[in-house]
């Protein structure tokens, strides 16, 4: 009786190893992590960083799209099929411009024309309406226009018009006669070097006559492409820099018996074209610029 009573009162040894394991410091319940309590959640929330409000992504945004408008300002709103068209001109190709100038320059004669002032990248129009790729110098004493081939790097033709004998600059939209079949949009210069002189019937009517006292240019096609093209095709600032430099050498180099100084005028630009089929489809395939034709073969 007595051994059954102090088993019943003394706990069995299953019972004081499930307390010892409660109750020691490396139990299994101390060992789980113990829950957050409220007011730590609340601070880790704090810690979190901000998620960026509504008016900072948009002014974010906005900044990305303007530095890209600046670099690409028209060319980027462009159509797929107008920015596959601009970037055959191989004028665009990486060094390719910067080769041409170098090329051009060399062939400057220091003696007749003086020092370069500026250059250009233009578009003469000739008085049937053919648009034909040309790069431009203003240098002390003469106006170079060049027919330069960017594909092969040579320059085919100088033309060299002395700037004493520039008298007038028209700046203005194209016009054309009344019962004209073809138009052209946009701006032109023509420039003027003998005003006593008239192209004559022959001339006009011959489409490859070059004999005419006076030159037209308009602006290149790629002129959208960059900041650096808008500048090289300026017709504007071109009109400004070779009125002033023709001023310049009116007043050192007198030509005798010709009024001296530079008359400019705002009118329209008159080509005295009717049908212009030929230089509809010219212009259409850009016959008269380097560009990349395809792949032609068999």
């Amino acid at each position: 009786m007595m051994v059954e009573a102090e088993e019943e009162g003394a706990p069995s040894k299953e019972q004081q190893q499930q307390h010892q394991l409660s109750s020691s410091p490396g139990g299994q319940e101390h060992t789980q992590p113990a829950a957050p309590a409220e007011g730590t959640e609340k601070r880790a929330e704090h810690t979190q960083p901000a998620a960026p409000a509504e008016g900072t992504e948009k002014r974010a945004a906005e900044g990305v799209i303007g530095e890209a408008r600046l670099q690409h300002s028209d060319y980027s709103v462009e159509s797929p099929l107008v920015q596959f068209k601009i970037r055959r001109f191989f004028v665009l190709r990486p060094g390719t411009l910067n080769q041409a100038i170098k090329d051009v320059e060399a062939l400057v004669d220091q003696e007749v024309d003086g020092s370069v002032h500026s250059h250009w990248l233009m578009a003469e129009v000739d008085h049937w309406n053919n648009e034909k790729e040309r790069l431009v110098l203003i240098t002390d004493n003469s106006l170079l226009v060049f027919k330069y081939d960017f594909i092969m790097f040579n320059c085919e033709e100088i033309k060299r018009i002395p700037l004493n004998l520039v008298d007038r600059i028209s700046c203005g939209k194209f016009s054309f006669p009344k019962r004209a079949l073809i138009e052209r949009e946009g701006e032109g210069v023509r420039v003027f070097w003998d005003r006593l002189r008239e192209p004559s019937f022959t001339s006009r009517w011959n489409p490859f006559a070059t004999d005419f006292p006076f030159i037209t240019f308009t602006h290149h096609p790629v002129r959208n492409v960059s900041d650096a093209f808008a500048a090289l095709c300026d017709i504007q600032k071109f009109r400004e820099q070779l009125k002033d430099a023709a001023q310049k050498v009116h007043a050192m180099r007198p030509v005798p018996g010709k009024a001296n100084g530079v008359l400019v005028l705002n009118q329209p630009i008159h080509i005295e074209a009717f049908v212009g089929l030929m230089s509809f489809l010219g212009n259409q395939n850009k016959l008269g610029y380097c560009v990349a034709r395809g792949n032609i073969g068999f």
